[in-house]
């Protein structure tokens, strides 16, 4: 900054606060209202919630480990019994979510090997490798062309499909 700058025209500002001197001597209404609507409504409610939240927390389920009981598969139906053909597809819906995301824990643990080990993937991580091939062709053979709207009943006539064209193999 230069040395013959005008002090008017940028004065510095104040180095304290100052201190707001009180107009009257009766209470803050504001501050009034405030605490009793703090004391009136929020403590309650929050003691109330603490309080459900403390029983909550004793009995609580955790959403992510829940176990479905195994139904009999759409083979095992009786015939017209709706509510089975309903669990068996609920099922099958879980089953197919659940290797949906093993092939992907799999996939994900060979490409963390092959960013790992850089040039030298396929010397060192082919058991990573081999393992991602074996669950792939497994989940494809389940799976694999049943398209966008699978249903457990479309799974099961592939597999018939498949066991019958294996079945004229062999003979």
């Amino acid at each position: 900054m230069p040395k013959d700058f005008d002090k008017d025209a940028y004065p510095e500002p104040p180095r304290q606060t100052p201190v707001m001197e009180r107009q009257s001597s009766l209470p803050d209404p504001g501050l009034i209202m405030s605490k009793i609507l703090y004391y009136s409504v929020d403590v309650p409610v929050t003691k109330f919630r603490d309080v459900v939240e403390s029983c909550r927390m004793k009995n609580r389920s955790v959403y992510y480990h829940q176990k479905f009981r195994r139904v009999p598969d759409l083979t095992e139906c009786q015939e017209g019994d709706y509510t089975c053909y309903y669990e068996a597809e609920m099922q099958w819906k879980r089953d197919y979510k659940v290797d949906q995301e093993i092939v992907k824990v799999i996939q994900e643990r060979m490409r963390a090997c092959q960013q790992r080990e850089g040039a030298s993937y396929e010397q060192n991580c082919a058991r990573e490798i081999q393992q991602f091939n074996e669950v792939t062709r497994n989940y494809m053979s389940r799976y694999g062309d049943l398209g966008g709207y699978a249903t457990a009943r479309k799974c099961l006539m592939k597999q018939k499909e498949r066991m019958m064209a294996a079945q004229a193999q062999s003979v």
